[in-house]
């Protein structure tokens, strides 16, 4: 890809926050500058330190990083701290590139005396000095109301209807949300693939813990996709696959989702669910467990990350990302 920044945005800077450098080298690459040099240490006690290496002031700063299974907290303090750098620094904007949002399944309240968990994550990270947040399918849109500055939430879905679209599966295939939350989304992929979708209703009797119930919509002979935002344990798209093979569907299952998160034991139950394909995004960072021992295809989100970057540098609409 050629690239994107022009002499005119000379002021631009992206620094790499340490949860996810290779997507902050591609995204760099993409757009034909380095990636920052940074400091990011700890100190015996534990605490983190993060240092810029050469000067923000009056720069545009952009700040690459992602929330990673077993390291969220870690992951949400250092972006706090970069941010807090760059507004002590002097930079003339900051702009947060988080492709997966931390903490965002808690967006509100379940039970008696919980907390909303997202609204705070959005609240530090304005307080510490984001100006902008351009961020990769929240788990819910109302996440972007807990921000008082603007959230680009994007969505992959053009790039996914490309990939299906190239692969020619077979016209026989209907798009299956693994729950009713993620009904909205599956329509959008299958009215822009043309093929109709089915709904799978899932009860959760505790938190990581999902059971199929009955499926809505017919599946008997069909392709499966199963289109999903996240998976974290993969307890939900298990017990899809099941569900699927049960009601007849082909027994080549595809699964398609954005974020993966991949906690233990995801491997283990993805390879108990036996996909055919796993479609992800790099938004997380892939094990080397998960890369070898899964059917897993990468979409690199690198190219459009780069492309909203130098569109918000060249102040561009975006909006054909957010269909």
């Amino acid at each position: 890809m050629a690239a994107l920044i022009s002499s005119m945005n000379s002021h631009l800077r992206l620094f790499a926050a340490t949860s996810h450098p290779e997507l902050a080298a591609l995204v760099a690459k993409n757009l034909g500058i380095p990636v920052s040099p940074l400091t990011v240490k700890r100190f015996a006690c534990g605490e983190l330190y993060v240092r810029f290496e050469e000067t923000v002031r009056g720069k545009d700063v952009y700040l690459v990083g992602t929330c990673r299974s077993g390291s969220v907290n870690e992951d949400m303090m250092e972006l706090f701290l970069l941010c807090d750098a760059a507004r002590q620094s002097f930079a003339k904007s900051i702009h947060v590139v988080m492709p997966f949002f931390g903490y965002s399944r808690q967006d509100k309240i379940h039970e008696a005396r919980e907390n909303i968990s997202a609204r705070l994550m959005s609240d530090l990270l304005v307080r510490s000095g984001a100006e902008h947040l351009i961020t990769i399918q929240l788990h819910s849109d109302q996440i972007q109301g807990f921000f008082d500055v603007p959230v680009d939430n994007l969505h992959i879905r053009k790039l996914v209807t490309e990939y299906f679209q190239k692969k020619k599966i077979s016209e026989d295939i209907v798009i299956v949300s693994p729950d009713a939350g993620g009904a909205k989304q599956t329509k959008k992929l299958a009215d822009k693939l043309g093929v109709n979708m089915a709904i799978i209703h899932k009860t959760r009797p505790a938190h990581n813990v999902a059971s199929a119930t009955h499926m809505v919509g017919d599946v008997k002979g069909k392709t499966a996709i199963l289109l999903d935002d996240m998976v974290d344990t993969a307890g939900s798209v298990l017990s899809a696959a099941e569900a699927l093979r049960n009601a007849g569907a082909n027994p080549e299952i595809y699964l398609c989702a954005t974020h993966p998160i991949f906690s233990p034991p995801a491997i283990e139950r993805l390879k108990e669910a036996n996909f055919h394909e796993i479609v992800v995004s790099n938004s997380i960072p892939l094990s080397e467990e998960a890369k070898k021992s899964l059917p897993i295809k990468v979409i690199d989100i690198a190219p459009l990350l780069a492309h909203v970057v130098q569109s918000v540098a060249e102040e561009q609409s975006v909006s054909k990302w957010y269909s």
